[in-house]
Parts: structure tokens; C-alpha cells; sequence
């Protein structure tokens, strides 16, 4: 009988065993969505796929990249004189999102399209072409198979506070935890600050810039520039302001705009005329040898250089490049009024800019010009006057030199001088970084398998509002699954010592029982 009773113990605990680690282990279904925004800026239109468990963690989803497809053409904004190509030009982007996206799950995921700065300015500029080109843009994603969600321009400090929420989040710096990070990831984030801190963030594009990050003291000043969140159970209150106008393509146009009124005031030695119906301008922000054609009335057509609008007595610029880095930016210099700050400290052109605090992340053509320059290596920083003398020399080289070197579009490699110089003018003038703070800004190109940039920390802030559903968890916790399996792991190696003992008694039992 105790043999029977025991064979029958042990016989439930081994199936309990067995039954319990096949319970626990059994793969929990997937339950995946997946969201689709479009970032249409001012000189091109980028679609980013992001994915993310139904489930939430601390009330924010965890958003991941998975695909981003470069439109092809222009920005939305350059179809402002055939806006009904708006919408057809981003088709492609969108096949490519519904072969990524399983297509039982097309209907269930949103796309959003949000436009920057290009959109901003054709409405400042034409606000009947800017409501056509969205209604066009609109017409083409509520024909995808998506769950439409809206297409409309976003705010300047939309795009600020996004950009901010983007690399906090990249950078673990809400949560405090490492994501699936290459070592060299890991480093990055040491190498910032405490992970109970959070990073600034520097946005440039081509029409506008943003700078976002959290004052160390609270101040009544420009409270406009203040915005308030909640992320992951803590409170965060943020500084943000947008600069209309100064993107890289922006502040060029808006320095070749002053050029051309140094003709009106001082007939400039920049200057000389060879026929009435055009001029040559000496430019110090292009390669020696470089020439380039400018419509006047094209430059001076947009909001940024409207204001400089005069009467020239020719129709067209011819520029040509002396490639002198020093003199190009005492020109760019110009772009940014230091003489008036209504508050306790500014930035440029009477706007309210709290001390500076913690480290910066970079990104967008901060980090493309940069990078192209190879100034952004996070395991040797290079310091401020070495970024300086890189460009400077860069600037220095013939254009016939660069066009060699190297395989890039002639648009953008002719103005790689201009770009960095920028850079270097809008950083130390326009924000006041300096040689002791230079290396707390980190020029980020991806963190881990994402872009830097608005459009993650949009996508983070929608999924908000999407309802978490139920997750699904194993039907134990782990401490109870383990305690669990220890028990009967025990109980079973109790029965088996047991019946062991009961079939070979030690000599010393056997003594005792004669």
C-alpha cells in the first residue's frame, strides 16, 4: 500500500511539474500595432512606420521605428503651383508602409501627416495654395488603406517639445533603463549625464530651428515659450522656441537678401555690374571657382526675405565663390540681433532664452552637416576651435577639389561651407554655447534602430490616446511560478528518497529492527 501511495504521489507531482513549466512557458500571443507618420518638411517629406505592444508601460506607449521611406521630389510646399501633385507624390512611401504593416492590420493603423516649416511659410506666404495642397495630401491617405487620423501643420513648438520627447526617450532617460543597445549606444548614454536627467534638444531644418530643454529655475518670463508635460508618471516643464526663418536654406537666402541691399546702401566692392540686367556677387560662403544663378524675384519672394524688397535695377545674381570661412561668418553674424533682450538673458532677436542646462542632442541637418564633415565621432568629442579650423579649411578648398572628392548632389555639396559656418554662428552667437560647454551637445544622427527628430515623440504622445487593451500575461507571476516549481521539485525528490530508503534499509536500520 505505501508503495502504491507513493508511486501515485510522485506519479501527480512529476504531471504538475510538467504542467505547470508547459503553462508558464506557453508563447504569450503577439499583440502588435503599428502607427504611420509623415514628417513633410520644407525641403522633403519622410515616412516613419513605428510599432508598439497593445499594452502600455507607465501610461506611454513603447514606440519603436520599423521602416522610414524617403519621398521622392520636394517638400508638399513646392507644389504650391500644382498642388493637386501633392498627395500623388507620397503613393510609393505608402505601398512600401502597407508591404510592412500585416494587412489584416491596415485599417486598425492610424497615419498622421504633420507639415514644419515650408507648410508654415507658403500659408504665412499664400494660405489658399497651403489649404490646397493639404486637402490634396489628405485626399491620397484616406484612399491608403490606413486609418486616417489627420494631415495639417504643425506648430513651431510642436515641433520643438516632439524633438525633445524623441531623444529622452531614445536615450532612456524617462524610464532609466538600457533598450537593446549597441555598446556603443551604451556609452553615449553614460557619457551624457545621470539618468535621472534629461536632455536638451536642437532641431535645424531647412526653414526653421528649435531649441527645447528644461531650465534648471523656474522663471515668469516669457511664459509662451513654457509648455508643460506628463510622461511616465513624472512632470516636466519644458522651454521651447522656434525659429521661423533661420533653417539652413532659410538663412542663406535671408544673408544673400542683405547682400543684395549692400547695393542700395553702399555699393559694396562685393559688387560689380556686368550689364544692367545682372551683377556678381563675390560670396565668402562658397568655394572658390563655385558659380551659381539667382532670380531676384525669387529670393526675394518669400516671408523670410520679403522685407528686403526693393527695386533692383537687374533681374538676375550671379554669385560666384571666394571661400573665405572668417568673412563668411562676420556676414552670417549679421543674421542674428544681439542688441535689444527685453529679459534677464536672450538668445537673438529679443527672444527669452533661460541659462543653458545639462547636455544637448543635435539632430536633423545639425547632425547631417556635421556629420558630413566627420564632426560627430560621441568617442572623441572634438572641441569647439578644431570644429572651427575643420570648416574653415573645408571652405578653403577649391570647388573643382571638393566636386572630385566628392559623390554628392551639386545643390548640397556647394553649400556644405555655408551649412557648417551656420552651424557654428547660430551655436556660439546665436545660443552663447561656449569652448567650456561645446562638448555637451552630441550631434545624433539614430539612437539604436531610430531616427532622431519630431516625428517618434509625436507618434509617443498620440499613442496616448489610444486605449490600452488587456495585456496578456502567463497565468503566474514569476515568484509564484518558481516558488511553484520548487515545491514540487521538492515534494518529488522527497518520494523518490523515500521509496530509496524503503528498498535498500541501511545496515545500521537493519541492526536496530533485530
Amino acid at each position: 500500500k505505501i508503495l502504491l501511495i507513493l508511486g501515485f504521489l510522485s506519479t501527480l507531482a512529476l504531471i504538475a511539474l510538467i504542467a505547470v513549466a508547459v503553462t508558464q512557458n506557453k508563447p504569450l500571443p503577439k499583440n502588435i500595432k503599428y502607427g504611420i507618420v509623415l514628417d513633410a518638411g520644407s525641403s522633403h517629406t519622410n515616412l516613419y512606420v513605428y510599432e508598439w505592444p497593445a499594452e502600455k508601460e507607465n501610461d506611454t506607449g513603447v514606440v519603436q521605428q520599423v521602416e522610414v521611406c524617403k519621398v521622392e521630389g520636394p517638400g508638399i510646399s513646392g507644389y504650391s503651383h500644382a498642388a493637386e501633385k501633392a498627395g500623388p507624390s507620397l503613393a510609393q512611401c505608402l505601398r512600401q508602409a502597407e508591404e510592412v504593416i500585416p494587412s489584416k492590420q491596415h485599417q486598425e493603423t492610424p497615419v498622421y501627416l504633420g507639415a514644419t516649416a515650408g507648410m508654415r511659410l507658403l500659408s504665412l506666404e499664400n494660405k489658399s495654395a497651403a489649404d490646397k495642397v493639404l486637402s490634396s495630401v489628405e485626399k491620397t491617405l484616406r484612399s491608403a488603406p490606413f486609418s486616417f487620423q489627420g494631415a495639417r501643420i504643425i506648430s513651431g513648438q510642436e515641433e520643438g517639445a516632439y524633438g525633445w520627447i524623441t531623444i529622452n526617450y531614445l536615450l532612456g532617460n524617462f524610464k532609466q533603463v538600457l533598450y537593446q543597445w549597441k555598446s556603443g549606444w551604451t556609452k553615449l548614454l553614460h557619457s551624457l549625464k545621470s539618468l535621472s536627467e534629461t536632455s536638451g534638444a536642437l532641431d535645424l531644418g531647412g526653414a526653421s530651428t528649435q531649441i527645447t530643454f528644461v531650465p534648471n529655475e523656474l522663471s515668469s518670463e516669457s511664459p509662451e515659450d513654457l509648455l508643460y508635460f506628463r510622461l511616465y508618471g513624472k512632470d516636466y516643464l519644458v522651454y521651447t522656441h522656434s525659429f521661423l526663418c533661420y533653417g539652413k536654406d532659410q538663412a542663406l537666402q535671408q544673408k544673400l537678401a542683405r547682400d543684395l541691399q549692400a547695393i542700395k546702401r553702399n555699393n559694396l566692392h562685393l559688387f560689380y555690374f556686368q550689364t544692367v540686367e545682372n551683377s556678381i556677387l563675390l560670396d565668402p560662403c562658397f568655394h572658390q571657382g563655385y558659380q551659381r544663378t539667382v532670380n531676384i524675384s525669387d529670393l526675394l519672394k518669400n516671408p523670410c526675405t520679403s522685407a528686403e524688397k526693393k527695386q533692383f535695377p537687374f533681374g538676375q545674381l550671379y554669385i560666384q565663390g571666394e571661400g573665405n570661412y572668417q568673412k563668411c561668418r562676420r556676414n552670417i553674424q549679421k543674421l542674428f540681433n544681439k542688441t535689444n533682450c527685453p529679459y534677464s538673458s536672450c538668445s537673438f532677436n529679443g527672444i527669452y532664452l533661460p541659462p543653458l542646462q545639462g547636455d544637448f542632442g543635435a539632430f536633423s541637418a545639425f547632425y547631417f552637416v556635421m556629420n558630413f564633415l566627420n564632426l560627430t565621432s560621441e568617442q572623441s568629442p572634438t572641441a569647439l576651435d578644431k570644429v572651427a579650423s575643420t570648416i574653415e579649411s573645408f571652405c578653403a578648398r577649391p570647388w573643382h577639389e571638393v566636386k572630385t572628392a566628392y559623390q554628392v548632389k551639386e545643390k548640397y555639396l556647394s553649400e556644405y561651407c555655408f551649412s557648417g559656418a551656420y552651424i557654428l554662428s547660430l551655436l556660439e552667437n546665436g545660443y552663447e554655447f561656449t569652448e567650456k560647454n561645446w562638448q555637451r551637445i552630441h550631434f545624433l544622427g539614430k539612437i539604436g534602430s531610430s531616427d532622431a527628430g519630431w516625428t517618434l515623440g509625436y507618434m509617443l504622445n498620440l499613442t496616448n490616446m489610444i486605449p490600452a487593451e488587456e495585456p496578456a500575461v502567463p497565468p503566474l507571476s514569476h515568484g509564484s511560478y518558481v516558488g511553484l516549481m520548487v515545491l514540487c521539485s521538492l515534494v518529488l525528490v522527497s518520494m523518490l528518497l523515500f521509496a530509496w530508503l524503503l528498498f535498500h534499509k541501511p545496515k545500521c536500520l537493519q541492526k536496530g529492527i533485530v
